[in-house]
Parts: C-alpha cells; sequence; structure tokens
C-alpha cells in the first residue's frame, strides 16, 4: 500500500486567511491537533492545535501565527510505513502528501495509519499468538513453519523486532487457531524460548480467575 491509496477525503485543509477560530473548530470537528495549511495547491506546513491556543485573539487569520511552521511531508508513492514512521516521530495526527516541490496531495489521518496497520499486522483476524526470543542468527522461517505445521497450524501473520540493547530477536507469530499449549509445547522441545503466548488457554484461565473471584466474593 502507498500513501496515496490511504488520503483521506473528509480532511480539509487550512487557508493563511483563515481566522483561527474556524481552524480551532475544525480541528475539533476532526477530532484531531494538526491540520495542514495549503495556499494556491501548496502546502505551506501544519498547523497545530497548540499554536494556535497561544493566541490572544482568536479573531486573527493564521498568516499571524509566529513560531516555526512543520513542513513534514511524505510523497504519493512512498509505502504508507514511511508516513507512519513520521507519525510516530513527530506525534502527527496528520500526515501531509505532497509531491517533491510542496504542490499538494493530500493527506492521511494517523487514526487511519493505525487501523491499517492493524490490519497488515493481522491484528483483526482469529488466532492465537505466540512471541519468540532468539539469536538474530537463530532465526529460519522454514524450521518455525515446519514446527507449526507438524501441529496442524498456519501462520497467517509473522513479524519481527530486532531489540538493539538487549540484543534479541523477537519473531511474533499469528496462528489460525487459540489452541496453542501443543504449539508451544512443541517449540520448548526444539529449545526455543517462548516469551509470550496468547490463545485459548490464557481466555479460559482468566474465565476461571473471574468465576473464583466471583464465587468468593458471594461467599463472603
Amino acid at each position: 500500500m502507498i500513501n496515496k491509496d490511504l488520503i483521506s477525503v473528509s480532511l480539509p485543509v487550512l487557508s493563511v486567511k483563515d481566522p483561527i477560530y474556524r481552524a480551532m473548530q475544525l480541528m475539533d470537528d476532526c477530532n484531531v491537533i494538526h491540520l495542514p495549511l495549503v495556499e494556491e495547491d501548496i502546502f505551506l506546513g501544519l498547523i497545530a492545535e497548540s499554536d494556535l491556543l497561544n493566541s490572544e485573539d482568536d479573531s486573527k487569520t493564521l498568516e499571524t501565527i509566529s513560531g516555526a511552521i512543520s513542513r513534514v511531508r511524505v510523497s504519493p508513492n512512498g509505502h504508507f510505513t514511511e508516513a507512519v514512521q513520521l507519525a510516530n516521530e513527530y506525534g502527527l495526527a496528520v500526515v501531509p502528501v505532497t509531491e517533491t516541490n510542496f504542490e499538494w496531495v493530500g493527506a492521511i489521518a494517523a487514526a487511519d495509519l493505525l487501523k491499517f496497520t492493524g490490519h497488515m499486522i493481522g491484528a483483526d483476524e482469529p488466532g492465537g499468538i505466540i512471541v519468540l526470543e532468539m539469536d538474530k542468527r537463530n532465526f529460519a522461517f522454514s524450521e518455525i513453519y515446519k514446527l507449526v505445521e507438524t501441529n496442524d497450524a498456519q501462520i497467517t501473520q509473522l513479524n519481527t523486532y530486532f531489540d538493539n540493547n538487549l540484543g534479541v530477536l523477537y519473531v511474533t507469530l499469528k496462528l489460525n487457531k487459540f489452541e496453542l499449549s501443543d504449539i508451544v509445547a512443541t517449540f520448548q522441545r526444539y529449545e526455543y524460548q517462548v516469551r509470550y503466548y496468547f490463545g485459548e488457554e490464557m481466555y479460559e484461565n482468566e474465565l476461571r480467575n473471574n468465576y473464583d473471584h466471583l464465587m468468593n466474593y458471594l461467599n463472603l
């Protein structure tokens, strides 16, 4: 997915002639803390709610706003992870999309980025999750896939994260089944370190704990 495919048609743009109160109202209506400032199809920068709140007269126009206005942006044909990185690094509610000459293309809502990222990592798919911890040199996808497959399961998503501070690779597996005890036992038998797992067993344990707490309460 590239950036231009995630552009929101509902996000408005601001003009330098807009009064501050209008900009604040639009931000409130859209539930965002940033909106792009665009003039004659050229992106001038992002207006932040914090800049508007510092103004003593909200009837003044946006061209009177002092302070540095951020011109961070992404290209329309860049991969969507570029927009995710920018939103994360600068705490943006809106990510501007422009050509290299700052010609305006559109904007991506950070909420839409989060939703699409969740879809990409399989967060909306049913199934259990196993997180393995290992040295980077020991990562072998074919072996991991084979061990899962021997338990009549399939990997629907696999993501890796390397912790530079600890020197450890975390491998997160999203599986197509909730019953994980046999799969976890298989990994442990082959000396994989299972850091976490989230499946039916954990939900059953949580229900049992809640039931026990309720019974204890009723017996008071």
